[in-house]
């Protein structure tokens, strides 16, 4: 049977989108600790940019992973609890706090590094189908930098002569 989100069609997108999410980070999470790795999915972007950055500040790293400030604030917050993640101040700039992985964090990037293989040859077999989704999230979010969905709305209303 299906339910009244997914009969929505188009007008739930938002909303399958973050089940899909759901459903992602909660199987990512089985498949780190079938490696033994204590590891959240939600802290990927923030691990992987500093793995591929080394040290960037607070305003990068949101810019970086598309999350407002304070949702990545939230997230370094627990990388610092569990001492993935470590900040100082910026030499040049001392309001500015550049954040870079720890020893420990830098291991755990090396222990994960074979699992993202795994979890790259599954994702792709996953999302092998004639309407590859990777394809599709990248010619939306390009079609959004263009024009936000709230312009498209806009300008709808006006086109429809709505107030």
């Amino acid at each position: 049977m299906i339910n009244a989100i997914d009969q929505s069609g188009i007008l739930a997108i938002s909303t399958r989108l973050q089940r899909l999410g759901e459903l992602l980070r909660k199987d990512g999470q089985q498949i780190y600790k079938a490696h033994g790795i204590d590891f959240e999915p939600k802290w990927f972007p923030v691990i992987y940019s500093l793995h591929a950055n080394e040290s960037l500040s607070v305003v990068e790293i949101a810019n970086e992973i598309g999350y407002t400030h304070p949702s990545t604030i939230s997230l370094l917050k627990e990388l610092e609890a569990k001492k993935l993640v470590r900040s100082r101040k910026d030499k040049t700039d001392t309001r500015k706090r550049m954040i870079s992985l720890t020893e420990k964090g830098q291991q755990l990037v090396t222990q994960m590094k074979p699992v993202w293989d795994i979890i790259t040859a599954a994702l792709n077999d996953l999302t092998n189908s004639t309407h590859n989704i990777m394809n599709a999230v990248n010619e939306v979010e390009a079609r959004f930098k263009e024009k936000s969905f709230f312009e498209r709305a806009e300008e709808i209303r006006k086109e429809q002569g709505r107030q």
